[in-house]
């Protein structure tokens, strides 16, 4: 597999877990509608709402660390920032 294959995989998982995780808590939540719908329309629509509130979840890639000097970015000029002199009014 290669690595964007790998990101994708882990990324499904990651959303499937949550909408699990969702769904979970919308059943606990929700259990006297249960009764009321009935055990078909009421998974149905927690499915539905799991996936609604699933829907903008983003898993963030592994930023990997550059190998290098170490060298951070330094001013170079040695000159200092001085403000413009204006003529005292007489």
């Amino acid at each position: 597999m290669s690595t964007s294959k790998k990101a994708e995989a882990q990324q499904a998982t990651g959303k499937k877990s949550a909408r699990k995780e969702v769904s979970l808590q919308l059943t606990s939540a929700l259990n006297d509608l249960k009764e009321t719908l009935g055990e078909k329309k009421f998974e149905r629509r927690i499915k539905k709402a799991a996936r609604l509130l699933t829907a903008g979840i983003k898993t963030k890639p592994v930023k990997k660390e550059k190998k290098g000097k170490g060298k951070t970015k330094t001013n170079k000029s040695s000159k200092k920032a001085t403000a413009p002199k204006v003529a005292a009014a007489q």
